[in-house]
């Protein structure tokens, strides 16, 4: 048997589930896939599947080689697509890492529309507030939000992400008011990452003075979702993107603090290993989140509901 046929029907099994539903889609008979996996698995002295007769699993000399071996067949069809041999549509399997801040509707909503538009595709979404190692943990793609990518990557910006700070009325009330300066915030409690150092961040005021940004921990925490729900149980203030926000500053259920200062936003970069060979579903799935989401960068930043507590009041100190 062709041991390249062999490497297509193995992957094609674990992504379909099935040996039926994966000849299906190879125009080949159950018996003939389950043929060439028993050929792959005998060549190699390993079992891959743990096989039932109604489930499917891989073993863990299966789940490397599947890794492995995806990622090869990947660059072979990259490299066949780039000298013009093939026209395949976007297929297969496409792992990405995130920050957790991109568990959103709005994001949902974009994965959605892709995967209508490339039914072929099964995206894997992994949520995370830590910098992956890409070759190493199998990812083909990562969305960071940075200021400065990393040089030995290579970065496409997509959408530039506002970060605000935010809080409850209720809170804010609690504690005095809405602060009037970046000073002000030392007053109140704070929720910030534990994987981002926010000590060096400055607010620009009015007149282009910068102001040292300087927040009061309450709780450490390594999970933006987390975060929002503390502020939202009144446990203090924190620095969230405007995608997580947006909605609850418009309705009112949190307050944007201090908005004639701003800070730098961020860019969220797709960061991936090589232009080289890049498959066609890494490069759909590129151009695809840079359309949608640099169309829907804001035009303006929210505005917070009106809000009647006290105002602290302060001087600009020239």
């Amino acid at each position: 048997m062709d041991r390249m046929t062999s490497l297509r029907v193995f992957r094609e099994v674990v992504e379909a589930g099935s040996f039926v539903a994966a000849a299906g889609r190879l125009g080949m008979s159950p018996p003939m896939a389950s043929k060439h996996v028993a050929q792959l698995e005998k060549s190699l002295g390993a079992r891959l599947l743990h096989r039932s007769s109604r489930h499917l699993s891989l073993t863990e000399a299966g789940t490397a080689w599947y890794e492995q071996s995806r990622r090869a067949l990947d660059l072979l069809d990259a490299a066949e697509a780039a000298i013009g041999q093939t026209h395949d549509t976007p297929r297969g399997q496409l792992k990405v890492s995130a920050p957790v801040w991109c568990a959103t509707p709005r994001f949902a909503r974009v994965l959605a529309d892709y995967r209508e538009k490339y039914p072929e595709v099964l995206v894997d979404m992994h949520l995370e507030n830590r910098k992956v190692d890409l070759a190493a943990d199998g990812y083909d793609l990562a969305l960071r939000a940075t200021q400065e990518p990393s040089p030995a990557l290579i970065a496409r910006p997509l959408c530039r992400v506002p970060f605000y700070l935010a809080g409850t009325p209720a809170y804010l009330a609690r504690k005095g008011g809405v602060p009037a300066l970046p000073a002000d915030l030392a007053k109140l409690g704070a929720i910030v990452p534990s994987y981002v150092n926010l000590e060096n961040l400055a607010l620009k005021g009015p007149g282009g003075r910068m102001f040292p940004l300087r927040l009061a921990p309450a709780m450490r925490s390594d999970d933006t979702t987390l975060t929002l729900h503390a502020v939202h149980a009144d446990m203090g203030i924190a620095f969230m993107p405007l995608w997580l926000i947006d909605e609850d500053i418009a309705q009112g259920r949190l307050v944007r603090l201090l908005p004639e200062f701003e800070s730098m936003p961020v860019t969220l970069f797709a960061v991936y290993t090589s232009r080289q060979y890049m498959s066609p579903k890494l490069r759909t799935f590129i151009d695809f989140l840079s359309e949608r989401l640099g169309a829907q960068a804001p035009a303006k930043a929210p505005q917070n509901a009106p809000f009647r507590g006290k105002v602290m009041q302060a001087r600009l100190k020239s």
